[in-house]
């Protein structure tokens, strides 16, 4: 679309400041033409400061304005499924932010819809989104990794900034919905979206905060091929928004530290004078600030991706069935914090195809599985080997 896209943008709070951002500062020729928020208030002010030439505070009056194509979400999670079937029922392109709904059934519903109105959705899932994430992804799918076994991704920080987080029917769960949403889907990345997730097992607890959702979580995903994922988060951790990611396959390993070593070191006794990044809890002291927030967490290449991929009439990156799988991996994570055992995943309508995942490369000595190699202190090589037939193991030198 040569003049670019025409945005109604939902939700005015800190994610849709976010996304109006990257909109107004990425490609250039998408703007936000219209917003949404529950207060008028909120609406006027957040249209004046970003040069939006309408607000209102009823929903579907936005979504059907005529210059708009594409309809952002970035409402609480107890409002996706009525964005969403407004979005369709217009024709609209949309795009929704995570997770996509509080449980898998919410979200399986919003997927139909949108197939069934056959619009453009794109599932806004910023965290699988950053340079060094993508650039990463590209190494694995080459096969500088090998085969992918395990995955660890990590977020904590000190807590939501909206109080409709803290909500547990209105969030449909705590820092495992959350945040735990963001991790899942980066696990499938580097493991490969065609492997099944097959079971979990998962801890949650309210530790800190005074909720009804938990205010942290640790899981464990095992995928169909047999590798693993473990993620961790929590609403509790001091000193700010800790994302990191490591990945591990049988040649080769990954580590990303996302922000609390962001390569931008300051010390201040007086004060920054404003907003350092999110989740920042102080002014003074040691900071870590972040040179462009918004690409740095994915914003900006993840607008750009999904424009591209509607410009060019292919689905994008992430999609409204990714998020689907990521609320089923949720849902059986929260059967297992109560039952406190392995929980199958839940998955009506399997889309993955694992044919092309990478897989290990078994090498072999005079007919034996080499197991290791590894350099001795006195420069030699000491190979230890496996006999498939008999199970024997043997060690050689060279």
């Amino acid at each position: 679309m040569a003049d670019g896209h025409r945005v109604a943008m939902l939700g005015t709070g800190l994610i849709g400041t976010f996304y109006t951002m990257t909109l107004h500062q990425g490609r250039g020729r998408d703007r936000v033409h219209a917003v949404y928020s529950r207060t008028e208030e909120r609406a006027r002010s957040f249209a004046e400061e970003n040069g939006i030439p309408v607000w209102a505070t009823d929903m579907r009056p936005v979504v059907e304005t005529d210059e708009v194509d594409v309809v952002v979400v970035g409402l609480p999670n107890d409002l996706h499924v009525e964005a969403v079937d407004a979005a369709a029922s217009a024709g609209k392109a949309v795009l929704c932010t995570k997770p996509l709904g509080r449980t898998a059934e919410e979200a399986k519903q919003m997927l139909a819809t949108v197939e069934d109105a056959g619009v453009f959705a794109g599932y806004l899932e910023d965290l699988v989104y950053p340079p060094k994430t993508l650039r990463s992804l590209e190494s694995v799918r080459k096969g500088a990794l090998g085969r992918v076994l395990w995955v660890r991704s990590r977020e904590t920080h000190p807590g939501p900034h909206s109080e409709w987080f803290w909500d547990l029917e209105r969030a449909g769960g705590g820092a495992i919905i959350d945040m735990g949403c963001h991790c899942v889907e980066i696990i499938r990345n580097f493991i490969g979206k065609g492997q099944k997730p097959v079971e979990v097992m998962c801890w949650a607890d309210t530790l800190v905060h005074p909720i009804e959702a938990e205010d942290h979580g640790i899981g464990l995903i095992r995928f169909e091929n047999g590798s693993m994922g473990q993620f961790e988060v929590s609403w509790a951790f001091r000193g700010g928004m800790d994302l990191r990611d490591e990945v591990s396959g049988t040649e080769g390993t990954i580590w990303l530290d996302h922000f609390l070593r962001t390569g931008f070191e300051m010390f201040t006794n007086v004060g920054s004078g404003g907003y350092v990044s999110e989740k920042i809890e102080t002014e003074t002291g040691w900071l870590f600030p972040v040179g462009d927030e918004v690409s740095e967490l994915g914003y900006t290449p993840m607008f750009a991706e999904m424009f591209d991929a509607m410009d060019e009439g292919r689905l994008p990156m992430e999609t409204f069935y990714d998020g689907y799988i990521v609320n089923a991996v949720i849902d059986a994570c929260y059967r297992s914090a109560k039952t406190r055992q392995w929980e199958s995943v839940e998955i009506d309508g399997w889309r993955g195809d694992a044919t092309a995942d990478l897989q290990a490369q078994r090498e072999e000595l005079d007919g034996l599985v080499v197991m290791k190699r590894e350099k001795l202190p006195d420069g030699r090589t000491k190979v230890v080997l496996k006999d498939t037939a008999t199970g024997t193991i043997s060690e050689r030198t060279e």
